[in-house]
């Protein structure tokens, strides 16, 4: 991360143009499907081609099918592209990959900028710094983001996105990650998303930088002030990993991040939580973990500001899909 993401995140509070039309509606059913396959049974060869082939604007869900394979390519979903769903034939099975980093902004491997967006059941990475077939790690660590997402209104079931730095940029709007898998080792989920994280399978690990590596921070979370409505809220789920990390560090005054009933493993280092660049003012965070179980979950170590949520308190304000779903548009997603 870098100046650049506080200045976007303070552009974004302040203006709507890039926030999405939360007044967008799509149905809930899909009128098309386009099919991207690599061995050419499918229309297109690149789930870029596929978006570029949506008419604009777009205002009916139209369905993204993307056969098993590794796609090494950027992807961008225009703001002008609403109600479109990408989906792969599973993790590891379906994977979009690339090898970009330094600024937050241009490194991202899959961007979604509209609202209404889902995706399911695909592999996204950033492949710098990761050891793979596809590219040798780099010991120079810099961002290198693998899912950026901009859209209101956006949903992820079963998807695996990796990544070291900066793997999930969550950067505004509501968001719901349902059964998926995120790995990394610095501030890998990060951003201003209002976002629920249900059942996600979190693992730390620096791979082959390891040894430069020494610990890392699940969470950088930018909560500009008070009446700022994002935080991220885990939902069961676990964390596990390789090496110790702390739950999170702020990345805004009012910096929110709640765990609740989540499986921590003996990784999370007992102080939990930390303050970063707002030291003295830990008094404005709202960091709780509420009936979480492990070797890491216990709270005798922790940072003394960290809150004391009652669990009734966090579940009714939290730990429900109203957090995101005021006005049911979860339910308007097309079923599987």
């Amino acid at each position: 991360m870098s100046d650049l993401f506080i200045f976007i995140a303070l552009l974004l509070s302040t203006c709507t143009g890039l926030s999405v039309a939360t007044d967008q509606t799509c149905g809930n059913k899909v009128v098309s499907t386009i099919l991207v396959d690599q061995t050419g049974s499918g229309k297109h060869h690149t789930v870029q081609a596929a978006i570029d082939s949506v008419p604009e604007p777009n205002s009916q869900w139209i369905k993204i099918k993307v056969k098993r394979g590794v796609y090494i390519e950027k992807v961008s979903i225009p703001y002008t592209k609403p109600c479109i769903i990408v989906e792969g034939e599973g993790q590891k099975v379906t994977t979009i990959t690339y090898n970009a980093h330094e600024a937050t902004d241009v490194s991202s491997t899959f961007i979604s900028s509209p609202s209404h967006v889902v995706v399911r059941n695909l592999t996204i990475m950033n492949s710098y710094n990761r050891l793979s077939s596809l590219s040798k790690p780099s010991w120079n660590i810099k961002p290198a983001v693998a899912l950026a997402v901009y859209g209101d209104k956006s949903a992820f079931y079963d998807c695996e996105f990796l990544g070291l730095q900066d793997t999930l940029w969550d950067v505004q709007g509501r968001h719901f990650f349902k059964n998926c898998y995120i790995e990394g080792a610095i501030d890998f989920i990060f951003g201003s998303g209002q976002s629920i994280y249900e059942d996600c399978r979190i693992n730390v690990t620096a791979g082959a930088l390891a040894p430069i590596v020494n610990f890392g921070y699940i969470t950088a979370q930018a909560r500009w002030s008070i009446r700022d409505p994002s935080g991220f809220v885990f939902i069961r789920g676990s964390v596990r990993g390789t090496m110790n990390v702390y739950l999170g560090r702020a990345y805004g005054p009012f910096s929110r991040v709640i765990f609740f009933q989540t499986y921590l493993a003996s990784v999370v280092i007992p102080q939990g939580w930390f303050s970063w660049n707002y030291a003295g003012h830990e008094a404005r965070f709202t960091y709780a973990e509420v009936g979480c179980k492990g070797a890491g979950s216990y709270l005798s170590g922790r940072v003394p500001w960290i809150n004391k949520v009652q669990s009734t308190l966090a579940k009714e304000q939290f730990a429900t899909y109203s957090f995101i779903d005021q006005d049911g548009w979860l339910s308007n997603i097309p079923r599987f």
